[in-house]
């Protein structure tokens, strides 16, 4: 049998074959613009995503205007796992933080897909479970961590989601990424790049030392990391 070349999205790429044929006709690919938002909170998210390039950033607007971020997603995973298994009300907003490519489908097709396979169905909740667990590290590292070890955080998070050293991220970006002020930010930005860890100009970081960032950053990357490898790794 002549084997059929994946998308290099991770969640595809690790499917059985017959739960990736279950989607495949139904896969398109779609360009992930900086900022476009793919579903707001409250709409009903009607398609699934699955980078290939380019990070989604998941947020939480509040009533005085505040945005936060709770958690990112990536070429290792996707949007819309656990919409599949219930309710398709978004509870948070879903911006492109980082520019790419995406397979699509529309969620109401891999909802039919993942009630045919038990074992796909299994995939999407353990997916969906490791964005929960990165929401739920988030929230306690933006209460009780230095504004330093969370912007090191994030910053290691979107290069190994994106697979890229140089991002696009404003001083809003990054202070909506971890819960900050931008002013504190760009104290920060200009620490970390003072220790050559990063170059930082108008918007533009170039991460030069992912050894220091790591050093730097709190023990929530590698938690993280953990629970992810050891919900998705699961056979």
């Amino acid at each position: 049998m002549e084997t059929m070349v994946r998308p290099s999205n991770g969640f595809l790429s690790a499917l059985a074959a017959d739960d990736y044929e279950l989607l495949r006709p139904y896969l398109r690919t779609v360009e992930l613009p900086h900022e476009a938002v793919l579903v707001e909170t409250g709409e009903t998210l009607k398609r699934a995503y699955f980078p290939h390039r380019g990070v989604i950033s998941l947020v939480v607007k509040l009533a005085k205007g505040e945005h936060v971020q709770v958690a990112m997603i990536g070429r290792d995973s996707l949007l819309g796992t656990l919409s599949t298994m219930g309710d398709a009300f978004a509870l948070n907003t879903a911006i492109v933080l980082v520019p790419g490519v995406a397979s699509m489908m529309d969620l109401d097709r891999l909802r039919i897909a993942a009630d045919q396979s038990p074992t796909l169905r299994t995939q999407l909740t353990r997916h969906g479970l490791a964005v929960y667990a990165q929401v739920q590290q988030t929230a306690g590292c933006n209460a009780a961590h230095p504004v330093e070890s969370r912007l090191s955080r994030c910053l290691l998070h979107t290069h190994d989601l994106s697979g890229d050293y140089r991002l696009l991220l404003t001083q809003e970006a990054m202070a909506q990424m971890i819960g900050a002020r931008r002013n504190s930010v760009s104290l920060v930005a200009n620490t970390l790049q003072h220790a050559n860890f990063i170059h930082y100009s108008r918007g533009h970081i170039q991460i030069l030392n992912l050894d220091g960032l790591r050093q730097t950053a709190c023990e929530c990357y590698g938690t993280v990391k953990a629970q992810y490898d050891r919900l998705v790794s699961q056979r």
